[in-house]
């Protein structure tokens, strides 16, 4: 199975259709095959410009995806990962490239020819594993002899994979060249430029009190209903939401008893003296073990990331005499002993020829007639039924390390170099000739022998018996249910925000059953769910607690929100006139200090033009710009509090620069271009209700 890059350096958007672009997993397609077929087209998985997106179309999208990169079996982040390519494929066609290309954003083909076999090509294909040489780095070469394989692939899926690739260039250019455009659009006049650098060049050193917001119980400050209906009316745009859901749940982790650990330890020990002794380890592991036989050898270290034990004996062992202990790590008990200890390198550069297997004798032959000077090139392009990877050298595989093919072909890392030699395997028989190697290395192969305790039906039932009570004695009641879930000390969590679709809800994985009922149209606020079985590791019971629809907030369920943002207003303005006459009696901030038995501050290098910086309410540091120096200046109603203060001095400088002037403008611009996107979308109204369908 490939990996999926992760692409960093070049903005969030553009990462994230690389990321898409330089997927090469395998899916297997049945899933949705078999769900379009439940469906109607006239369902809908979105829409975006005002036009439908139909589950049927949808899901041939999808299907064409994973007939693109592979057919298997797919783990669900596999699935939701193409599923997501193709919604993406959506967004571009519709909402995304319509814009671009307002703005003038074109890709010819002479631009896209030089993206995938010119000078300049593509980070796509850069980032593609199928293009790396032995060193892990992007080669011309490698690129070069996939494409002039193309149509040597019967299958197709060459071809496929390679237009694949060219969309996923020509998508990942028009965001460059977009996000480029904003970025280069960061100009500053001249007007600007000295307003920048004035702003940031004079600064001042102040002294301040500041009286901050207590949202005391004062009865003089009253907020009225009509005063809330006003700030909401006026305000609207603040309270646009999505559909979410809020509920509160118990989670009955099933962990083993110790019953079942014992019982796990009995069973590993029962057939541990025979593990010690056997000479077939390879059955013996397949009948007794979770963990099967590992042909692998690995070097010093490997081993430490599945347990620092077992590294350490394996390296210290003086052969299959010695055995590992029983040794628990957690629920699990294991022992190991080195089966072999060999001296080889990581990877070696091979030269490689396949013949069907019924031609032994012609391979000996072969490896004679190489022995005796031949061309290995040569006979490989005669010869071999596969052509290697290299299509200008025939017959060269390249670097390979016995990673790659599960130890298969370590004997081509012990094989002396420069010697033909044949190897027999499945797939035919091979002639291996190793021109290179890394340094050798003590490596070691090692059988271990692993039993995980897991719960046994009893300890199962357990569980389930405590999610049953609290689901029947809450009686599909919310007060119920926190009754229940205090008296036996289960601990409540909340998950507020739960999304329609979400397949991970607070800290429980795959739990679509849960959101399923959560959004199910006859799950009322206060009923509680049945038991939810999650991966046969949870029971989960739930009780929904709050219900948000998409669109506008109602007022009732932001009063107190607003409520609180008035009444803060109103505090701070109180304050601020119970200041004036304070300020009056006073001479300096000192004095005004001591009459209100606040503490005073001090800031230096306050400069208007870098507010953002300097952790301060902009508020006060708009009103410290405009200042007078030397005098009792304020009150200033900030964000926090109330603020009086006095300008010390003001300095003028010259350390702020043209050049910061203009890298200012260029990160403010940055920043902004990150919201282009969002801003496109809503402009272009798109609704995903793909959750509803997967």
């Amino acid at each position: 199975m490939a990996v999926l890059e992760k692409i960093r350096g070049m903005g969030i958007f553009i990462s994230i259709i690389i990321g898409l672009a330089l997927l090469s997993f395998i899916l297997d397609p049945s899933t949705l095959q078999s769900a379009t077929a439940r469906f109607s087209s006239k369902y809908d998985v979105g829409k975006m410009n005002k036009k439908s997106i139909s589950y049927q179309n949808y899901a041939q999208k999808v299907d064409y995806y994973a007939n693109t990169l592979g057919s298997s079996n797919a783990n669900e982040q596999e699935s939701e990962m193409v599923q997501q390519l193709a919604w993406q494929d959506y967004m571009d066609d519709l909402v995304l490239f319509p814009a671009f290309k307002k703005a003038g954003i074109k890709l010819g083909d002479e631009e896209l020819f030089d993206l995938t076999q010119g000078k300049e090509v593509s980070p796509v294909l850069q980032r593609e594993q199928l293009f790396f040489d032995e060193n892990g780095l992007f080669s011309r070469a490698k690129l070069l002899q996939f494409v002039q394989s193309i149509p040597l692939d019967q299958s197709g899926r060459s071809a496929r994979y390679w237009q694949f690739l060219e969309s996923r260039i020509f998508q990942t250019q028009m965001y460059v060249k977009y996000f480029s455009l904003l970025d280069h659009s960061a100009v500053l006049s001249n007007i600007e430029l000295r307003r920048s650098m004035e702003e940031n060049n004079i600064t001042s050193d102040v002294r301040f009190i500041v009286k901050p917001v207590t949202f005391t119980t004062d009865t003089t400050i009253v907020v009225t209903a009509q005063e809330i209906k006003e700030f909401y009316d006026k305000n609207k745009s603040r309270y646009e939401q999505n559909a979410s859901r809020d509920i509160e749940y118990v989670q009955f982790t099933i962990v083993p008893s110790l019953i079942d650990i014992n019982r796990a330890e009995k069973d590993f020990e029962k057939y541990y003296d025979e593990f010690s002794t056997t000479t077939n380890l390879r059955a013996f592991l397949a009948r007794n073990s979770d963990k099967p036989y590992d042909p692998l050898y690995y070097k010093a270290g490997q081993l430490a990331s599945i347990s620092p034990v077992l590294d350490s004996f394996a390296f210290a062992a003086k052969g299959s005499d010695d055995v590992l202990p029983v040794t628990r790590e957690g629920d699990t008990f294991f022992s190991a002993r080195v089966t072999s200890v060999k001296s080889f390198p990581d990877s070696a550069f091979v030269q490689h020829i396949l013949l069907p297997p019924s031609d032994g004798a012609r391979a000996d032959s072969l490896v004679d007639v190489i022995k005796r000077g031949a061309n290995f090139e040569t006979i490989a392009s005669q010869f071999s039924i596969i052509p290697g990877n290299n299509p200008e050298k025939p017959g060269e595989l390249g670097w390979i390390t016995s990673q790659m093919f599960g130890g298969e072909l370590d004997t081509c890392l012990t094989a002396p170099l420069n010697t033909p030699f044949r190897y027999v395997t499945q797939y035919g028989v091979h002639i291996f000739k190793i021109s290179r190697k890394t340094q050798s290395l003590k490596k070691v192969q090692v059988a271990v022998y692993e039993k995980t305790a897991v719960a046994g039906k009893e300890t199962f039932q357990t569980f389930y018996n405590q999610a049953n009570e609290l689901v029947i004695k809450s009686n599909n009641k919310s007060a119920l249910f926190s009754q229940t879930a205090s008296e036996n000390h289960w601990p409540v969590f909340p998950a507020w925000g739960v999304a329609e679709g979400s397949k991970t809800v607070a800290n429980i994985p795959n739990a679509r059953e849960l959101t399923r009922w959560i959004y199910d149209a006859k799950t009322k606020i206060g009923d509680v769910s049945p038991i939810i079985s999650i991966d046969n590791k949870y029971f989960v019971v739930a009780t929904l607690t709050g219900v948000k629809e998409k669109g506008l907030a109602p007022l009732n369920s932001k009063r107190f929100e607003i409520e609180t943002e008035l009444r803060r207003e109103k505090e701070v303005k109180k304050m601020a006139d119970d200041l004036k006459p304070l300020m009056a009696q006073a001479s300096n901030i000192d004095e005004l200090a001591e009459l209100t038995g606040l503490p005073v501050s001090k800031q230096t290098g306050i400069a208007f033009g870098s507010y953002g910086a300097q952790q301060l309410d902009p508020k006060f540091i708009g009103a410290v710009a405009g200042a007078p120096e030397g005098i009792l200046a304020g009150p200033v109603e900030g964000v926090i509090g109330v603020y009086v203060y006095t300008v010390d001095e003001r300095q003028v400088g010259a350390f702020y620069t043209e050049e910061d002037a203009k890298l200012q403008r260029q990160q403010m611009m940055s920043q902004q271009s990150q919201m282009v996107i969002y801003a496109l979308s809503k402009a272009a109204k798109v609704e995903d209700n793909r959750a509803k369908f997967f």
